[in-house]
This record gives C-alpha cells, structure tokens and sequence, in this order.
C-alpha cells in the first residue's frame, strides 16, 4: 500500500487506534446495542473516543489512505489492509482465560462487601504501622483479606467498586491500598485472568505503595506542591517498596515486581529505573493503571479529587506515552463512563447519585436523583432507569450534562453508601428517606 494518496478505504481497528476526527462506519456489534444515534459518525472529541472505546473492541473507519497509513505501517504489515485479528496476535494484553459472570446481585453482595470493606481497611493500617515500626508483616492476616477482596469481586465485583467511592483524605493511604487491591481484581476478573492471577494481581494492588512507609512524613503528607529534591526522595519509594517486600521469603515475585516498578512508563521517562514498555511487567502496568486512576479521584492534603471522567480522561490522553495503550483502553471500558457512585448532573439541572450501569446501555445508567434544579434536597429519593427514557415534570427526557466530584452540592458520596441508599431496587420503588430534610 503507498504510504500516500488520496483513495478511500475501510479499515478494521481496535479502539485503542481511535484519535479525533475518524469515521467510525461500522461497530463490532449492532448498532441498537450502543448508545449510538447515528450509523456512521466522526469522533469529535474526547468524549466520543471515550464513549466507543467503553462499548466497543474494535471498529471500521473509513477514510483517506494518508489518514490511516500510521496505522497500516506496522512490521506484520503485508500490503493488505490490517484487521483487529491481526492486532490481537501481538496485543500487550494477558491471555484471556475465563469468562466471569456475577453469581449474585449487587445488593445481596453489598452486606457482605460492606464488613469486609472496614476490615481490609484496618489490615492496611496494620501494614503500614508494621512497616514504620520495622516489624514483620503478617502476611497470613494479609492474604486473607486479599482473598476475601477476591472472593467479592468473583461474586458481584459492584459492591466493592461501590465502596470504593468512599474517600477521606485523612486515611488516604489505607484507602488507597484497599481500593488499588480492590480494582486490581476487579480488571483482573474483566480481562478474564485464572483465579489464582487475580489473587496474586490484587496481593501486588495491596503492597504496591509499602515503600512510601520509609519517606518522611513531611513529604509524604505535604500540604503543597514538592520541590524537585523532595520528589526525588517520593520516587525512593519504589526501591524502597521492593527492599520491604524482598525480604518475605513467601511473598509472590509478582508482587515486588510491582512495588519497584508501577512507575514506569511506556516512553522509558518512568522511574525508577527507565525502563521500556516491553520490561515493564504486565501487572506493574496494570497497576500503575488503577494506582493512577484511584489517585486522581481521591482527596488528599494537597489535591481535591476530581470525578471519574476526568481520571478516564488523563489516562486516555497519556496511553501509550505513560499507560499501555490497550490495557488503558480495557480500564475505561471497565470502569465505563459513569461507574455506580458517580454523582451527574442532568440536562435539567437535577442531580443524581449513578446506582447501576447496563451493559446494553453503559450511558443510560440507573440513578437515584437527590437534588433538584435549584439543588435542593428531594424528598423522597426518587430512583430512575435512563434507558426507559424517564421524562421530567416538565416532560423533557432525562439526560446526563455531566459528572462531578464528590462532595458537590453537599453530596458526600460515603453518607449515601454507607445508610444502603445506593443498593439497586426496581425504579418504581422510591428509597426512604431517613428525615424530613432529604439527607441520609
């Protein structure tokens, strides 16, 4: 094929090769079964290659040679056109194994996960009191707690990924390392790793930021930016993460592999040793994925968390210079555009908490609305499903505007979860409210 001339051509691609401006013309699935209006569409922006890549794997594009010839030159190119088969024989990607379904409901898992939530949380304070302390670290105590993430996750991983919304910047750090092992395992389950992988992946979510135990906490906890001989004493933490962990004859190699190296990038700038993509571990990838995204959303002493879209964007808009391109693209359609416990706002001004997403309809998710137009406290909740296209008081459908943090408008996301008014129910149930205010 010339590498220039301006004839037309349909071309196959995985959806991590999806940029601005494409012509997206056919989908890998019916087009009834997305969120798409139109047959055929121009990926505008960031939102649409979001949006495709949450639904689909791969698509065909349609446009000029000169377009689309970045893509066609790649050494297992052979003068025909490029399909997403192709791609898959050198995908980054691990081998899928299994495919997973949810053995029971959100709601039945939500008691159980709800316990063990606060337990795992305290397991991780133990961590990193053993660590300051110099003590050996219990690793039975551990991997029970691991196993028990697990188990939820294989059961109904949206009781956990629920839970994991719950943010509070003074305990930062212990919720960092549950929610890391939590979402671990749950793209471990998405990506269709054995049982065993997923156990050994959600252990190295667990420990990934031990190190950061040996770095002063007046770095550590800082209320500002770092200076640059400060951050050079934050990436200590990565070698000092794989000296903790090395010295557990028991523990995986899997696990230190990714204390030392969930830094790195794929352009070789990461720390702390450079590497290129291809001697980065593939777990240390995946968790320097969820490691970010779990950052970027969560308060801490010198950043307010921003919502799920925004952390999706940064990792959308850094695949393949920081994140690998095709386990980055796998995360945003794990975590889909509005993940339950995401707080909307609607096309009227209303405000709701997304309970449940539907995978025939990822950007029609069920919401509870809690705030009015004038964002005041509704009484009752009211609980709606987007897909049936509700339609408001003043008879116009139901839309989402936009997401925003936790905390926006008085809605603190762990109130709602932790008083069970998150727990899916038929949308012609209303939730009770517990005053006569409209909070929980």
């Amino acid at each position: 094929m010339s590498s220039f001339h301006q004839d037309i051509v349909e071309t196959e691609i995985p959806v991590s090769q999806l940029t601005i401006g494409m012509h997206v013309i056919r989908l890998d699935r019916p087009w009834e079964d997305t969120n798409f209006l139109l047959q055929g569409f121009v990926i505008q922006n960031e939102d649409d290659l979001l949006s495709v890549q949450s639904q689909c794997h791969w698509v065909v594009i349609e446009g000029r040679v000169d377009v689309v010839r970045s893509f066609e030159k790649s050494p297992i190119t052979t003068g025909k056109k490029k399909t997403a088969a192709d791609i898959r024989k050198t995908s980054s990607l691990p081998k899928k194994r299994v495919t997973y379904i949810n053995k029971i409901d959100t709601a039945r898992e939500m008691a159980r996960a709800r316990t063990h939530y606060g337990h795992a949380k305290e397991t991780a304070k133990q961590i990193m009191s053993s660590i300051r302390l110099g003590r050996m670290l219990d690793m039975n105590e551990i991997r029970q707690t691991v196993d028990n993430t697990v188990d939820s996750v294989l059961r109904n991983e949206n009781a956990l990924l629920l839970l994991s919304k719950i943010k509070n910047k003074d305990e930062y750090t212990a919720e960092h390392c549950i929610n890391v092992s939590i979402l671990s395992a749950a793209f471990g389950k998405h990506l269709g790793l054995l049982e065993d992988e997923i156990r050994v992946l959600a252990l190295s979510g667990m420990l990934h930021d031990v190190g950061k135990m040996r770095i002063d906490d007046a770095i550590l906890n800082k209320p500002g930016a770092l200076t640059p001989e400060e951050f050079d004493i934050m990436k200590k933490h990565a070698t000092y993460g794989r000296d903790v962990l090395a010295g557990l004859p028991t523990l995986e190699h899997a696990a230190v592999d990714v204390a030392y190296s969930h830094h790195e990038r794929m352009d070789g700038k990461g720390y702390p040793r450079g590497l290129p993509s291809q001697q980065i571990p593939v777990f240390a990838k995946m968790v320097g994925l969820v490691d970010t995204y779990d950052a970027i959303t969560s308060s801490r002493v010198y950043d307010k968390g921003r919502a799920s879209m925004q952390a999706l964007q940064i990792i959308h808009r850094n695949k393949g210079t920081q994140f690998d391109a095709e386990l980055a693209v796998e995360f945003i359609r794990m975590i889909g555009v509005y993940p339950p416990g995401s707080i909307v706002e609607l096309e009227n001004d209303e405000v709701g908490i997304v309970v449940a997403n539907q995978k025939s309809s990822k950007l029609r998710p069920i919401i509870l609305l809690v705030r009015d137009a004038d964002k005041k406290p509704i009484t009752p909740y009211r609980q709606i499903n987007l897909s049936e296209d509700v339609k408001d008081a003043s008879g116009e459908v139901y839309k989402i505007a936009r997401e925003v943090p936790d905390g926006t408008y008085d809605i603190v996301m762990s109130d709602f979860i932790e008083r069970g008014f998150l727990s899916t129910r038929p949308t012609s149930e209303s939730p009770p409210v517990d005053d006569g205010h409209g909070e929980p």
